[in-house]
C-alpha cells in the first residue's frame, strides 16, 4: 500500500512546476490583488468568511489541479479579499490525507498561495484535547508538532526551486507570531494555552489507548490536518502560525463517545473567538 502512495506522490512531484504554473496563470486571468497573508479554515470554521471583504470567490472545482473538499464543515472555496484592511487569501475548507489524496495533493494549495505572493500563513483546526485540564471550546496555540503519525509531503523528488532537500524544522511555528498572538489574546480577554499538536491520518478518532500513547509521547492535542501543510510551508521558507480549537476530549469518561457532528458544533461555538484572534493577527504577521 505504501509503495502505491509513494509512487503517486512521486508522479505528482514530477509534474509539480507545470501544474503550479497553470494554476497561477488561472488566477492571474482573474486580476486578483496580491495577497499578503494566507489563511486556512478548519472544520466548522467556514463561516469565518463572513468577516472578509470579499473580492473574488472561487470554487475549488474551478481551479486547475486543485483537489475538491469532500468533508462536511469544509465549504470548498478559495476566497480573495481584505480582512481588517489586509489583503488575504483564505481557504474555506482544506484537504486531508484520509480523503484519499496524496500528501502532496493535500499541501498543493499551500504551495499555490506561496506562489501567489503570501508572506505568512495562518492555520486553524479542530483538535482533540489530550492535555489534562483541557475543556471543549479552549483555544490552543501550537508551538510544535509531532509528525510520526502522518505521511511526509516531501517524500520523493525534491524541487529545488521550491525549497531545500532537508528543511530545518526546529521552529515550525514562528516564535514571534506566537508571542504576538498571546499578547493579542490578553488584549481581547481570550484565554489561550500553548501546546504540541500530534498529527494523525484519520479518519477514525483515536482509541483510548492511542490517546494515552499520544499523551505519553508529548502531545497536548491531536488532529487529522495541519502538520503536512506546515511541513510544506517550512520547505518554502513560509512562516506559520497555527491555532487549535479543542472540540472534543481524548482523555474522557468511559461512557462518552465522539461524533463528527459534535466536533463541528463545538468549532462553530468557538468561531467568534477564533475570528477575533485571526482578525488581529493578520495585521502583525
Amino acid at each position: 500500500m505504501f509503495l502505491c502512495i509513494f509512487a503517486a506522490q512521486e508522479d505528482f512531484m514530477n509534474n509539480m512546476i507545470d501544474m503550479l504554473s497553470e494554476t497561477i496563470s488561472y488566477f492571474h486571468k482573474l486580476n486578483i490583488s496580491k495577497p499578503g497573508v494566507g489563511i486556512v479554515l478548519g472544520s466548522g470554521l467556514g463561516n469565518f468568511k463572513d468577516e472578509l471583504d470579499i473580492e473574488v470567490e472561487v470554487d475549488y472545482d474551478q481551479i486547475p489541479h486543485f483537489p475538491v473538499a469532500t468533508v462536511e464543515g469544509h465549504h470548498g472555496k478559495l476566497i480573495f479579499g481584505k480582512l481588517n484592511g489586509v489583503q488575504v487569501v483564505a481557504m474555506a475548507g482544506r484537504f486531508h490525507f484520509y480523503e484519499g489524496y496524496t500528501a502532496q495533493e493535500v499541501v498543493y494549495p499551500i504551495r499555490v498561495m506561496k506562489q501567489l505572493g503570501i508572506e505568512a500563513l495562518l492555520l486553524t483546526n479542530a483538535a482533540g484535547g489530550v492535555k489534562p485540564g483541557m475543556k471543549v471550546g479552549d483555544l490552543m496555540i501550537i508551538h510544535d508538532h509531532i509528525s510520526l503519525g502522518i505521511i511526509n509531503p516531501l517524500i520523493g523528488k525534491n524541487i529545488d526551486s521550491l525549497g531545500g532537500r532537508f528543511p530545518d524544522m526546529s521552529e515550525p511555528y514562528k516564535r514571534d507570531f506566537i508571542e504576538k498572538a498571546k499578547n493579542i489574546a490578553v488584549s481581547l480577554g481570550l484565554p489561550v494555552s500553548e501546546g504540541v499538536y500530534f498529527g494523525v491520518t484519520g479518519p477514525t478518532f483515536e482509541t483510548r489507548a492511542e490517546y494515552k500513547m499520544i499523551q505519553v509521547l508529548g502531545g497536548d492535542a491531536v488532529g487529522m490536518s495541519t502538520v503536512q501543510e506546515v511541513i510544506a510551508a517550512n520547505h518554502m521558507g513560509l512562516p506559520v502560525f497555527a491555532l487549535s480549537v479543542i472540540t472534543d476530549l481524548g482523555i474522557r469518561d468511559e461512557e462518552n463517545i465522539i461524533t463528527h457532528e459534535e466536533v463541528l458544533l463545538a468549532a462553530k461555538e468557538a468561531e467568534p473567538k477564533v475570528s477575533a484572534l485571526i482578525r488581529e493577527m493578520v495585521k502583525v504577521v
